[in-house]
């Protein structure tokens, strides 16, 4: 890509990085937030289960941050072994997603601005796609979140306060 230096790829991936880590704790709090007993909560028929959408949200944005460093990324979900509890999908999702940015982070330029195809819709330098990790998350756990007072809980701090969690800036 023209335009795209060694320098503004590392930058990119570091800068992506650090908002990467912010938003995992908030998307942590979210998770922690389920109640284990209402898992099974949906809003409407077609939505998914509390349950689905936690592991959605956990398990592919730990799959596409290993799918950046490994330049493919496939449809097909990467974690078939589901955690058998909210408690247990939190720790997973704390040491898996740790251990997948560790990995872009241990990446060269060279690896950053390498162009791969995303499902045949794009083909960017696989840096540029550490912002779709960011998006999905931040949308999944914005739907998650919403779920949480429906099912009896409380909707943790995310940019700044909430009714339940007020921000003591």
């Amino acid at each position: 890509m023209a335009g795209l230096t060694p320098e503004f790829a590392v930058g990119l991936r570091d800068t992506m990085l650090q908002g990467l880590a912010r938003e995992m704790e908030a998307t942590r709090k979210v998770l922690a937030a389920v109640p284990e007993g209402k898992r099974d909560y949906r809003p409407d028929p077609k939505a998914r289960t509390a349950w689905e959408l936690a592991w959605h949200l956990a398990s592919t944005d730990v799959q596409m941050l290993d799918e950046i460093a490994d330049h493919k990324f496939a449809m097909e979900p990467r974690f078939k072994a589901e955690p058998a509890s909210i408690a247990a999908l939190v720790k997973w999702y704390d040491d898996n997603f740790k251990r997948s940015m560790d990995r872009v982070r241990a990446m060269s330029a060279d690896d950053l601005m390498k162009p791969v195809d995303f499902y045949g819709a794009f083909n960017h330098p696989v840096v540029f796609y550490l912002s779709f990790v960011n998006n999905h998350s931040i949308h999944h756990r914005a739907q998650l979140s919403v779920y949480l007072r429906p099912m009896g809980s409380k909707v943790p701090s995310i940019y700044g306060g909430s009714a339940d969690e007020p921000w003591k800036g």
